[in-house]
């Protein structure tokens, strides 16, 4: 059978999904690179899942929650998703909510950004990588989905750490974090909430393996 492609961002995130029927591709935070490695795989797939880490637009959710694309807003365009496998992941992930996903190709970090973004869009989630895995999936006539956990709520701003010290492989760079928070050691106590909050995404990500097979 041809595999299911898991689009995705980090590469921790690309070793937790990867499974029996499941090639998971990271981005690694670059658009370009994560658009032709899914093109030079889409000939052999059968379907393409944006799944990974995402940032709340929508206030009520928490990390740890599952969202569930009904559609992914490219700029202008909205790419709707398969509706059979939107509803097979949206019974199979407890609790999930389903609403639209705005794809960006930069972090969407800072809290009055957010709020701007889900007045502006609706969309209850954000992420780099689905609007990326929407626009191939159409191009090479693949059913599409996405679902995402949450890692930091819509009230958050992540620390200036952070979005330096991030690797692609989803650790932490020592060197840049440490010059970050000589800069700015008030940013400590949000950097270990971050922390806490990814790793409680990631728990979530890694109890969901298995579920992401097409309807």
């Amino acid at each position: 059978m041809k595999p299911l492609i898991a689009a995705t961002g980090l590469a921790h995130e690309a070793r937790l999904l990867t499974g029996p029927g499941v090639l998971a591709v990271a981005g690694g935070g670059s658009s370009a690179k994560l658009e032709a490695a899914l093109a030079a795989a889409a000939a052999d797939a059968r379907g393409i899942l944006s799944v990974g880490l995402a940032g709340a637009l929508a206030p009520e959710l928490a990390p740890g929650d599952w969202v569930v694309a009904q559609a992914v807003i490219c700029g202008d365009d909205q790419i709707p998703t398969d509706p059979a496998w939107r509803d097979a992941l949206l019974a199979r992930l407890p609790g999930a909510r389903a609403g639209a996903f705005l794809g960006s190709d930069a972090m969407v970090t800072d809290a009055a950004e957010k709020r701007r973004a889900h007045a502006r869009t609706g969309a209850v989630a954000v992420d780099m990588e689905s609007h990326v895995a929407a626009r191939v999936a159409r191009r090479f006539g693949l059913p599409f989905a996405a679902a995402r956990v949450i890692s930091d709520a819509a009230d958050r701003s992540l620390p200036a750490a952070v979005r330096v010290g991030m690797r692609p492989d989803g650790g932490m760079a020592l060197g840049p974090v440490l010059a970050a928070l000589a800069r700015d050691p008030g940013q400590l106590a949000s950097l270990i909430r971050t922390g806490l909050e990814a790793r409680r995404a990631f728990a979530a990500l890694r109890r969901a393996r298995g579920t992401w097979g097409l309807a």
